[in-house]
């Protein structure tokens, strides 16, 4: 396996580190070196912002169809888990690289190329994915971005104080997990725009919205610095943490695990999208220091 390297980029507000296991941002510094960021801590969760492709969330038996011939994907891809190639690096973007191989033509048959831009500007934070049909034929896939932010936000600050307000108001039923597919609709904690954060929300994992009204979330508490998401493409989101763990997972996706029973096709997966052949697809995520 090729050795993990990093790059860092900065503005005068902002400073990112990213790792080419992934291509995974896995520091994020606001002023004063004020860290943003989850630290990634093994012995709770080691993630810190994995990209999801080519499925967010799990499948039936960790297996996915394709032309009737079974593949074995585990749950959110192998994104997260393979090297990309740094295509580009300057002090305030990088451009990182994955493209079908030997290793994941065995678990998704399909040429593709993924490739993720990060570019800070002022106090904003950009992540720009584009999914790329290098075959002759469609091609289906997901993604989903996974960042995983401090809780709390500012340490002075108590858990309970934390908030999640969205853009407009979320009154739809979210879904829960069963044994890690989707399972049957719950009503929603949100209150109107607002949910307030607390562990007990977590208890049964994360918190599904398989019908999205909002493109953008804020998150912080009363005072100290909060977070803007602004995800224009993504029309799915899950939220997740492990009660008592110092984050909250904030992670607009383009799909969601296959629900309880769905045993078909990957094209035919509820929430996949089909890239034709030679064409792309864009998924964008901005995070705005407050």
């Amino acid at each position: 396996m090729p050795e993990t390297a990093s790059v860092t980029i900065a503005s005068e507000q902002l400073r990112a580190t990213f790792s080419s296991l992934g291509a995974e941002l896995v520091r994020l510094q606001g002023a004063a070196g004020v860290e943003l960021l989850w630290s990634g801590d093994p012995a709770v969760w080691a993630g810190r912002s994995p990209l999801l492709f080519p499925i967010v969330g799990g499948v039936k038996d960790d297996r996915i169809s394709v032309g009737g011939k079974a593949y074995p994907l585990s749950r959110h891809g192998f994104a997260r888990t393979s090297t990309f190639e740094l295509i580009d690096a300057q002090p305030s973007r990088c451009l990182w690289r994955l493209r079908a191989n030997e290793e994941t033509r065995a678990r998704y048959p399909f040429a593709f190329r993924l490739d993720v831009a990060y570019a800070v500007d002022g106090n904003r934070l950009t992540l720009a994915a584009t999914v790329a049909n290098e075959g002759d034929g469609p091609m289906p896939a997901s993604f989903g971005f996974h960042p995983a932010f401090r809780w709390p936000l500012s340490p002075s600050l108590p858990r309970e104080q934390h908030e999640i307000r969205f853009d407009k108001r979320e009154r739809a039923p979210i879904r829960r997990l069963n044994n890690g597919l989707l399972g049957e609709a719950v009503p929603s904690p949100v209150q109107g725009d607002r949910m307030v954060l607390a562990d007990s929300l977590f208890a049964e994992d994360a918190l599904i919205w398989d019908r999205l009204q909002s493109r953008s979330l804020s998150y912080g508490g009363p005072t100290g610095p909060s977070l803007r998401l602004d995800f224009p493409d993504m029309p799915h989101l899950g939220i997740w943490s492990k009660p008592g763990a110092g984050f909250v997972c904030l992670e607009p996706w383009q799909g969601f695990a296959s629900p309880v029973g769905f045993d078909g096709e990957l094209a035919e997966k509820p929430g996949i999208i089909v890239v034709s052949a030679g064409s792309t697809r864009d998924f964008t995520l901005t995070v705005t220091v407050l």
